[in-house]
């Protein structure tokens, strides 16, 4: 494969991440306007959003199995034709059956391309450039959070519709369907059998299933954190919306930032030892910040634990590409998936919680939930099989 060549399917990979989160993220500043045009109460608006997640899990589940049977140029082109329908949809809809149907096929386009990019990388780099690009696919997710959300309230302020909101987050996928028509894909690796006999499935192993739940824990721990850091700082500091806001603003923009630096750092260290330190660090970082009774400490904690766990996802999804001889699509899109139902058991789990206890026991549980993601990396150091199945030491 000529550099050209991989340098596209890198840029895929980095834009299917920037799509998923200019998706996922923007829906709270959209919310109140959808909620209008469709004369709904925010709260019954904001559960239509469910198809939206709804849609990205089910088709990175079945896409663990649909990347070896449909070719992932052919699966990304028809990609394109769905987004323009979907988008077509929420513009020429006045139907909340419509806007949901358009919503959830918005979400199978996002998840199915995000699966490809994730699979790409995976692909195309070994070692510790694996980790490191993998990583800096995944600031693309923070980077398109950060702006399309920025660009939505400048089209709102201007009385322009909430759809053509959507309509830019489709440019997204202009510019992935350009690449995908000048790129050539590998095929999809199908998993190597053991000492190169006969046509038996390499295991996965313990240290997959540790990963998976590590992802699982992870999303969930980190997403029912923020969700709930604005009612607490309300309610415990006084602040109002907008310095609550920021409070968010500030965590994700230091996520970024540490995606990029460490996707420099992760390729000269041992993968497992660092996501165990970073998984340390963070559930150490988010304590402080529920244990402080100073408003002024939050913003530093939050900057903290935005900067140091911003690189624990992506080589999670690294090391599980790691524990067989090829990497699996399956095994890769097994750990997304993980994830993925993480982020929809996001308030079905801190919801009640909330509503029994506060939401300083969200905060808490989340806590709770990055000391298990340590306690499953230090155990995966006793199973993991990266350092033999790297790929690559470089």
């Amino acid at each position: 494969m000529n550099n050209s060549n991989r340098l596209r399917l890198t840029w895929i990979s980095f834009l299917s991440y920037g799509l998923t989160g200019a998706l996922v993220i923007v829906t709270g500043v959209v919310l109140g306007n959808i909620a209008e045009y469709f004369n709904l109460p925010i709260s019954g608006m904001g559960s239509t959003f469910t198809f939206l997640n709804s849609g990205i899990l089910l088709s990175i589940f079945l896409n663990a199995w649909l990347i070896s049977i449909i070719p992932m140029k052919r699966q990304l082109i028809g990609g394109f034709v769905l987004m323009a329908v979907a988008v077509l949809g929420l513009m020429g809809g006045r139907s909340i059956a419509l806007f949901s149907f358009s919503i959830f096929i918005l979400g199978v386009v996002s998840g199915i391309t995000m699966s490809i990019g994730t699979y790409l990388v995976t692909r195309l780099y070994e070692g510790r450039q694996r980790g490191a690009r993998l990583l800096f696919s995944d600031s693309f997710f923070s980077l398109a959070g950060t702006l399309f959300p920025m660009l939505a309230g400048l089209l709102l302020a201007r009385h322009i519709t909430w759809y053509w909101v959507y309509a830019c987050i489709g440019l997204i996928y202009v510019a992935i369907f350009i690449l995908t028509l000048l790129s050539e894909f590998p095929a999809a690796a199908q998993t190597a059998p053991q000492g190169g006999q006969g046509q038996s499935k390499e295991k996965w192993g313990l240290g997959v299933l540790l990963l998976s739940a590590a992802a699982l824990c992870y999303i969930l721990g980190q997403l029912g954190f923020i969700a709930w850091v604005p009612e607490y700082a309300a309610l415990n500091f006084g602040m109002d919306q907008q310095q609550t806001g920021s409070l968010v603003s500030q965590f994700w923009i230091t996520y970024m930032l540490g995606m990029w630096v460490f996707s420099a750092v992760l390729r000269f260290t041992d993968l497992q030892r660092m996501v165990t330190l970073l998984a340390a660090l963070s559930a150490a970082i988010m304590y402080l910040f529920i244990a402080t009774d100073q408003p002024a400490h939050l913003h530093f904690y939050l900057w903290g634990l935005g900067f140091i766990s911003s690189a624990i996802y992506t080589t999670l999804i690294t090391l599980g590409s790691q524990q067989t001889r090829v990497t699996s699509p399956k095994l890769v899109n097994f750990i997304l998936t993980c994830g993925t139902v993480g982020t929809m058991l996001t308030f079905v789990v801190t919801g009640p919680i909330v509503a029994s206890y506060g939401a300083k026991a969200a905060l808490t549980t989340s806590n709770s939930l990055y000391l298990a993601v340590f306690i499953l990396c230090l155990l995966l150091g006793f199973v993991t099989k990266h350092r033999l199945y790297g790929h690559g030491a470089k």
